[in-house]
């Protein structure tokens, strides 16, 4: 039985909370169960992939929440340089002087997950170099200003990342550094696990979440209209529906989409269901005096 690891005094470096209503499906249960218990005999880094939305951060939360683990997440895509992760040089009251990051603290923590977000994503493909020696087996970099780097016992990497053509600026992960990562492959829930999702969390009646349900398979079914939506999308338009606003509402302010495409999609939710027609639209002062008698 792995002890309760010790977290740094550091409010960047935490154990999460656990979700109570994260979903996934039997098989990538398997596999994180596994990852587990391969992780206290030797290193193991996870590649999770997937479109965008459908849980690939939150699954590596849950991961960390559920064995108790602390958890710092890292984004890649702002990385242009090697050793970019580990510090940097600043001018410090005159002088020049070397200023450690955060990741130095965290690899060197005892059972710590490391989320690499959107691994595939860096300014500069020589960003990810000084990786390569931290995801082997022997686990362990050196620098010049901080020496011989090891990452501590019981540490698991997880990378995220969205492959395709769909998602700009992202680029294929060089096939030496993924042959370093186990990979776990996600997509969107079925309906009725994200129906019950959506229940769960928002606060929505069956009835409403049916009825989102419904508009988004609406969406998610009709390739012309180029619309991927998401579980996280799908849960704000819940929040939405559940503060009192209308389906349309939800929609026109969680898609995330210019005014030309959004006018198609309602257009199409029309058209299919009959339940979003936009009606006359009236002017109201956005007032505290106008919401006091609004309610």
């Amino acid at each position: 039985m792995k002890s309760k690891p010790s977290v740094p005094d550091n409010p960047n470096i935490y154990i999460p909370d656990e979700d109570p209503y994260y979903y996934i499906d039997s098989e990538a249960f398997g596999i994180l169960e596994k990852i587990e218990k391969i992780s206290q005999k030797k290193p193991v880094n996870v590649l999770v992939a997937g479109r965008q939305g459908c849980g690939k951060s939150s699954v590596v939360n849950q991961f960390a929440a559920v064995n108790r683990r602390p958890l710092a997440t890292f984004q890649v895509g702002i990385l242009s340089e090697p050793g970019q992760l580990f510090g940097e040089y600043a001018l410090e009251n005159g002088q020049t002087r070397y200023k450690k990051f955060l990741f130095p603290e965290a690899i060197q923590t005892p059972n710590c997950v490391i989320h690499l977000e959107e691994i595939n994503r860096p300014e500069h493909p020589k960003a990810l170099n000084m990786l390569f020696s931290l995801l082997s087996d022997d686990r362990k970099v050196w620098m010049d200003e901080l020496g011989t780097l090891k990452v501590a016992d019981g540490v698991v990497f997880f990378a995220t990342l969205n492959e395709g053509d769909e998602y700009i600026g992202t680029e294929l992960l060089d096939p030496a550094l993924r042959d370093r990562f186990y990979v776990l492959l996600m997509d969107y829930l079925p309906n009725e696990v994200e129906k019950e999702v959506l229940m769960k969390k928002t606060g929505v009646s069956d009835s409403q979440a049916a009825e989102i349900i419904d508009a988004i398979n609406v969406l998610r079914l009709n390739s012309e209209l180029g619309v991927a939506v998401s579980t996280r999308t799908t849960l704000m338009i819940g929040e939405m529906v559940a503060a009192g606003g209308t389906l349309r509402q939800g929609i026109i302010t969680s898609l995330q989409t210019n005014k030309e495409a959004l006018e198609s999609i309602l257009l199409s939710l029309q058209m299919e269901k009959g339940y979003l027609e936009k009606g006359e639209l009236e002017y109201l002062r956005f007032t505290k005096e106008a919401i006091l008698k609004s309610v």
